[in-house]
């Protein structure tokens, strides 16, 4: 490590990372909620008087992407760390206060700790650490802070379209320190199954619609998607059943039992790779429902794409494992660590979905995925190590050093 690299790293402040991202987690920031706004406007506040240009986008009513940049000396390459706001639910089992942001045993509790409050905070601290150390840089670092990431996107995409661009990216999405090369598209998807109604004094008589349906997520199980010529595309392919729900009618009305259900939805999320497409995705599904009938001609279903919480479609992501840019990261890993980085479609962050999607194909930007946090994601009493969100802030340094320097 250098003397440049050295006083880089000396000026991040251990301490006021945590505080920072403890006081993150205290704001209720569920996605497509007022909470977005309200943090987005705290980050401001807190980011103004550090020496960062800072600038709110109205994406919709009440909800803002924060967009702080350090200006470089000009002709160098400009970088953008990427990180969302927007949270997850709480879910059942909890034993800590989900927006407490209790440190204890050398973790941060907290709904969004991981996905992806500890990048946004690394983040932050990194670019104030930048400023703070002295050092010019000749290209801009921009921290873009978005809201939406979990509805597909809408966020940064907006950025996008505003003309907020950099030259390179790294999205700080929860992957355990390793740099993700590679990650699926996400798609969802409705299956209705139709039965036919009877009392269950004449079964004999009626086709059960949820019984089929569970016909029809068998051979759901089985369903590879076409497309996929690669093999580790085709290791990105994933489907789960979310929900299902069945009754009689489109209402599906349940409260008379002895009614056999003549009516059955199945709703899932998929996940296909480069080269596949949402609608190639339906059409592998629609011809697994025509083989199911003509196995069993009682079988009547059919499939469509539908949003539902994600918004906007969330396509694959790849860059090439042996691109400079991952290289470069690669090198300052193992100068951080004295260990090698996990690089490439690391299970099991290559199932996500991300922002980088949007960055790469919609902006023409060049990046990969690398965030603290991830063992402990999405899960009661979610959290992440602190000394990895340490060690995020001091990558995410030392990329911008070496990036925009």
């Amino acid at each position: 490590m250098n003397d440049t690299q050295r006083r880089v790293i000396a000026a991040i402040d251990e301490s006021r990372l945590v505080q920072l991202l403890q006081d993150m987690v205290r704001h209720k920031s569920y996605s497509n909620s007022s909470g977005e706004g309200e943090l987005a406007e705290w980050l401001a506040r807190y980011m103004q008087p550090h020496g960062l240009e800072v600038v709110h986008q109205r994406v919709e009513s009440g909800r803002l992407n924060t967009i702080a940049r350090l200006c470089g000396a000009g002709g160098g390459t400009s970088l953008m760390l990427n990180g969302h706001i927007d949270t997850n639910m709480v879910g059942l089992d909890w034993t800590r206060d989900p927006w407490g942001g209790e440190v204890e045993g050398g973790f941060v509790y907290g709904i969004g700790v991981s996905n992806m409050k500890a990048a946004d905070a690394a983040m932050i601290e990194a670019a104030c650490a930048l400023q703070e150390s002295g050092v010019r840089l000749r290209g801009d670092l921009i921290v873009a802070l978005v809201v939406g990431e979990l509805q597909g996107g809408v966020g940064t995409v907006h950025m996008i379209e505003s003309g907020i661009r950099a030259d390179r990216f790294i999205v700080g999405e929860p992957t355990d320190l390793a740099l993700l090369t590679m990650h699926a598209g996400s798609f969802e998807a409705e299956i209705s199954v139709h039965g036919r109604t009877r009392h269950l004094s004449k079964m004999e008589e009626a086709v059960n619609a949820v019984e089929k349906a569970c016909e029809v997520i068998g051979a759901l199980k089985g369903l590879g998607f076409s497309g996929a010529d690669r093999p580790e595309y085709r290791g990105l392919q994933r489907c789960n059943v979310g929900s299902i729900r069945g009754g009689v009618g489109r209402e599906y009305l349940d409260w008379r039992t002895p009614s056999v259900p003549d009516y059955c939805t199945i709703k899932i999320a998929g996940r296909i790779a480069p080269g596949q497409t949402p609608q190639s995705a339906l059409e592998d599904i629609c011809g697994m429902l025509e083989r199911v009938a003509a196995h069993d001609p009682t079988v009547k279903a059919e499939a469509r794409l539908v949003e539902s919480t994600q918004r906007i479609y969330m396509p694959p992501f790849e860059i090439a494992v042996d691109h400079p840019f991952v290289r470069e990261a690669e090198a300052i890993y193992q100068t951080l660590t004295n260990r090698t980085a996990r690089v490439g479609d690391v299970a099991p962050y290559k199932f996500y979905g991300t922002d980088a999607a949007h960055l790469a194909s919609k902006a023409a930007m060049t990046g990969f995925v690398c965030g603290p946090g991830g063992k402990y994601n999405t899960m009661p009493d979610e959290r992440v190590e602190v000394n990895d969100v340490i060690a995020a802030a001091k990558f995410y340094a030392l990329m911008a050093l070496q990036t925009c320097a």
